[in-house]
């Protein structure tokens, strides 16, 4: 159990009448792309536990290593599915912190708009929680502890009495950071489970973003130069705190690897240099759009090896993970569909060979 002493004031608004149009809408889809996580994930399918994702040995830190080659066979399984376990628990301890952030905009934010989105938006993170934690009970059979950093972000943006920080940290920075971790999962695993599992949660997390993005676009125009620094260096502090640190060190330290050579061995992986990158593709963008573009920013982004992520079509990759999500669907309801109708034709045939 972990306790976070919380300050803050709790915002009630007696003005029922007037929102935004653009919020209201985006509460209404909210409402409508509620689903449930029984039904609509196929949880029938079965998964290799140590191989849950598919996901090419060439993607695993040690691969090519000099413990790659001491391994056994049975020790390779063994990495896959900790591997695994550790990015699913990742997504499972981000999603019950986007729960509880969302909670707590309902209680914080001023505009009864936003407070109705992010009532649905509490609903849909509970779901993703339930989705995670069942996949790693159920088909891979265990779970990791929550990330030192990804831990500490969190507890920075719920101490924070400032009502748009948990927009800040959960719906740009750490949503758009499982975002972008989810869709190359996605991309690339050839598992029709957690396939479906990381297609239907980003279609909700696409509305997320939007919706941080909505909420302080409009409140960071009306703030001073020094309150955007003041935002702009939590984020700088969070962007280097993930691409340092969130990198699966301790499944290394699992095989009897020592911390610092974990790390070490993080940084040399080409993959994984790549999927720290990738990382930034929905932060940088999303930054600069609410108006957090400030020059020590930009600088930490030039750093970083992102700053040209900031000119991404965020709209259009949102569009994508809807579009990639309703594809889905259809194929899963086409092949239902034609199943059905095979069964009644040789139940129809089965007759007929009866009654002759």
């Amino acid at each position: 159990m972990w306790e976070i002493e919380a300050s803050g004031s709790a915002r009630f608004s007696w003005e029922y009448d007037d929102g935004r149009d653009r919020l209201l809408a985006l509460y209404q889809k909210g409402k409508d792309k509620q689903w449930d996580a029984v039904t609509r994930i196929d949880w029938d399918l079965e998964v290799d536990p140590y191989d849950p994702l598919g996901v090419p040995d060439q993607n695993l830190t040690l691969y090519d290593t000099p413990y790659w080659g001491r391994m056994s066979e049975q020790d390779r399984r063994e990495l896959r599915k900790r591997y695994a376990s550790w990015q699913f628990s990742q997504f499972l301890h981000g999603e019950q912190g986007a729960m509880i952030c969302a909670a707590r905009i309902v209680e914080s934010v001023p505009d009864l708009d936003a407070k109705f989105y992010s009532a649905t938006q509490t609903m849909d993170e509970a779901r993703h929680a339930e989705i995670y934690a069942r996949f790693l009970r159920d088909k891979i059979g265990m779970t990791y502890p929550i990330n030192d950093s990804l831990q500490a972000l969190l507890g920075d943006t719920l101490r924070d009495s400032r009502w748009d920080m948990p927009y800040l940290g959960m719906q740009v920075l750490i949503e758009g950071l499982a975002l972008a971790a989810f869709g190359m999962l996605r991309d690339t695993t050839d598992k029709p489970l957690p396939k479906q599992i990381l297609t239907y949660v980003m279609q909700d997390e696409a509305r997320h973003v939007a919706f941080g993005r909505m909420a302080l676009r409009d409140y960071y125009k009306q703030l001073s130069d020094a309150e955007l620094r003041e935002r702009e260096d939590f984020v700088i502090e969070g962007c280097y705190l993930m691409r340092d640190r969130l990198r699966g060190s301790e499944v290394l330290e699992d095989f009897g690897i020592a911390r610092a050579e974990a790390e070490q061995l993080s940084e040399r992986s080409e993959y994984l240099g790549l999927f720290r990158k990738l990382l930034f593709s929905r932060i940088v963008p999303c930054v600069k759009d609410i108006g957090l573009w400030g020059e020590r920013l930009q600088r930490a982004y030039l750093d970083m090896g992102v700053f040209d992520m900031g000119d991404s079509n965020l709209d259009l990759l949102m569009a994508q993970d809807e579009e990639i999500a309703e594809k889905l669907d259809a194929q899963r309801f086409a092949a239902e569909e034609t199943a059905r109708e095979a069964e009644v034709a040789d139940a129809i045939a089965q007759g007929a060979a009866d009654d002759a």
